[in-house]
């Protein structure tokens, strides 16, 4: 896209607005699956928690990916963006036997992440095959804010719990027909990684019953110029010798799934947002933007580095700058950042805000969430409108009745 594009999208809907470049989603797409051709079974479940817009999920549809949900809300947008049941992996964490459940009756695969659920799950429904996910205590990502796969994670069985597991599973009678990891996010170290999933293989080997092994995703992506990424060609051609014999000791093709999110959307994503006010204090130029983390937390929650253009002015001289938000708490998304100059009334265009941005926004401050926009086929198409005063108070109950009962029996005294 260029900046002029994304300058016409704010003339046309407003500001701040996330904005998402469907070619950029589909090349994605197209790189990782080209990455693994040499599998024979190879199915990707695209993560809906990194942005979960019905019009993305239909994309994702329409590619033949599958999908990864974690709630039973995910699981229902998923069916009504059109993905078939067995297309969907649920794999929630710390939720009641009741929602897992309600999924299974829904018919999508279920992933279950703790000994608890699974006996409990197994001795009534021994019938429904599941998947177990892993903790193979092994950190394969690059920050630990994001990373799952530590020995204190809540996330998953220890592998250390495989004699309880394989016990449930004998007493219950129950299907295991596939094994899941996911080590956490940002993944650097393919060697470490492919540890991990040889920690995975096993483990499988004590299922005779497996479908597929599924080993997560949380593949890095470049945030700025020159920075480092995960290399999926390499990991592609590593793995796929490796589950291609792992296959062939089994006895059986088995599908190699994979749940990318950040990878798919993140590049694909831009996030617009106005300068109100240019403040310079004996030590800082700040430039302040009509945002804050209620529509983009990541830097605050976990240090996130976005890059940050002044598409009004991309060519000015360059200037220290600290960007702020209009929230009435500490909302910095980046400390004397190098950007070119900026004049109150500039657009800033912050980079690779597809993943975990618009689905992390919240109301904070009573501020409305934005507008989204998916750019497709060299054209601006609204896929969510901006919220309004209406929204914020729909679901709100006001008793003003009663208190003005209480003012006039006052009154009366």
């Amino acid at each position: 896209m260029k900046y002029s594009d994304l300058l016409n999208i704010t003339q046309e809907y407003g500001n701040p607005i996330y904005v998402y470049d469907a070619e950029k989603i589909i090349s994605q797409f197209n790189r990782l699956t080209n990455a693994f051709n040499t599998v024979k079974k190879l199915k990707l479940n695209y993560a809906a928690k990194a942005l979960s817009n019905l019009t993305i999920l239909r994309l994702m549809n329409e590619l033949g990916s599958g999908l990864d949900t974690v709630s039973i809300q995910e699981v229902k947008l998923g069916l009504l963006a059109g993905f078939k049941p067995e297309s969907i992996i649920y794999t929630p964490n710390g939720v009641s036997l009741e929602e897992i459940e309600e999924a299974a009756a829904l018919g999508v695969r279920i992933n279950i992440d703790n000994l608890s659920i699974l006996e409990q799950f197994g001795s009534k429904h021994p019938d429904i095959p599941v998947c177990v996910r892993i903790n193979p205590h092994v950190m394969a990502g690059g920050n630990s804010n994001i990373s799952v796969g530590h020995i204190d994670s809540k996330f998953g069985v220890s592998i250390h719990q495989i004699p309880h597991l394989l016990r449930i599973v004998e007493l219950t009678n129950m299907t295991i027909n596939g094994i899941h990891m996911h080590t956490g996010s940002d993944i650097l170290d393919i060697d470490v990684f492919l540890y991990a999933s040889e920690i995975l293989f096993e483990t499988a080997k004590n299922f005779k019953e497996l479908e597929f092994i599924d080993f997560g995703s949380g593949f890095k992506v470049p945030y700025k110029d020159g920075d480092i990424e995960t290399n999926i060609e390499e990991l592609g051609e590593k793995l796929s010798k490796r589950f291609n014999e792992f296959c062939e000791e089994y006895g059986k093709e088995l599908t190699l799934a994979f749940e990318p999110g950040k990878f798919l959307v993140s590049e694909a994503g831009y996030f617009l947002a106005k300068v109100n006010v240019v403040k310079q204090t004996t030590s800082t130029v700040f430039a302040s933007v009509d945002s804050g983390f209620n529509h983009l937390i990541r830097p605050m929650l976990y240090g996130a580095n976005h890059q940050i253009i002044n598409i009004s002015n991309p060519k000015g001289r360059e200037r220290y700058y600290s960007v702020v938000g209009y929230i009435c708490e500490t909302d910095t998304f980046a400390n004397n950042r190098r950007i070119n100059e900026i004049s109150e009334g500039d657009i800033l265009c912050f980079k690779n805000a597809g993943a975990y941005c618009f689905t992390m926004a919240s109301n904070y401050n009573s501020r409305y969430r934005p507008a989204e926009v998916l750019w497709y086929k060299d054209k601006p198409i609204l896929i969510r409108e901006r919220e309004t005063f209406d929204d914020l108070i729909r679901n709100q109950i006001d008793v003003k009745d009663l208190f003005e009962a209480k003012n006039q029996k006052a009154a009366v005294k």
